[in-house]
């Protein structure tokens, strides 16, 4: 089942967009403003966001163009602002479609459906090249061609900073990592939180991890120091 990030304000469309997407068999998570789309598109890692221009606390446009600073999730922006120009900026800015309002919430639904339809066909990619693109270690296989995790045969949902995170220890056997340098390569120069929300990051990316039977690799605790993924010779 596809997850579909909603931020709608006004009630009526919230409404008819939430029993629309539940009527085509959609999970649907709902947000009030700019600023929670931006963490629920980390913390959920959609499939699809469908969200008003006009938001609270971050605009629609500038949230957008967060998110297209590592994400290439599908955005539909829904809007008054119906002047050509406008409609062009929404549509530069990084979203894939652009609904004006007053609108169907089936036509919204279709949009999203055409847009899901086009991703899939501009995606497929060649097996032999697909494998090319794999980091593997142990039974851990990433490939940032497709953003995919496996662990085994087993697919991992991971969201997209998760990916990013695993990546870059897999790629770095045995490296050590402080939390200092996962906030550069990870957040960027600009990101100005606590240093300790790398703890919190890399808590959650072992908890989901932890479900698979990770052989020949794990994330390991460098005690006052960081962390780093050991690679284990297997008997």
């Amino acid at each position: 089942m596809k997850k579909i990030l909603l931020c709608e304000t006004e009630e009526d469309a919230r409404n008819d967009l939430c029993a629309a997407l539940e009527k085509n068999c959609y999970e649907i998570i709902t947000v009030q403003n700019g600023r929670e789309v931006i963490e629920a598109e980390e913390n959920y890692a959609p499939d699809a966001i469908i969200m008003n221009i006009d938001l609270k606390e971050i605009d629609g446009l500038t949230a957008m163009k967060e998110i297209r600073r590592y994400s290439k999730v599908p955005i539909i922006i829904t809007s008054h602002r119906n002047k050509f120009y406008e409609i062009i900026v929404g549509l530069n800015s990084g979203a894939d479609d652009y609904v004006t309002k007053p609108f169907s919430a089936a036509e919204v639904v279709a949009r999203l459906e055409a847009v899901f339809r086009r991703i899939e066909m501009e995606h497929r990619v060649d097996v032999a090249e697909s494998y090319k693109e794999l980091l593997v270690v142990g039974n851990l296989k990433i490939s940032m061609n497709t953003y995919t995790v496996v662990i085994g045969n087993e697919p991992v949902k991971l969201s997209r900073k998760e990916v990013d995170t695993l990546y870059l220890f897999a790629s770095n056997p045995n490296k050590v990592f402080t939390r200092d340098n996962l906030l550069d390569s990870l957040w960027g120069f600009d990101y100005f939180g606590d240093n300790r929300s790398v703890d919190t990051h890399i808590k959650r990316l072992r908890k989901k991890l932890s479900a698979y039977d990770n052989q020949g690799w794990r994330i390991a605790t460098v005690w006052g120091k960081g962390y780093k993924m050991d690679t284990i010779v297997l008997a």
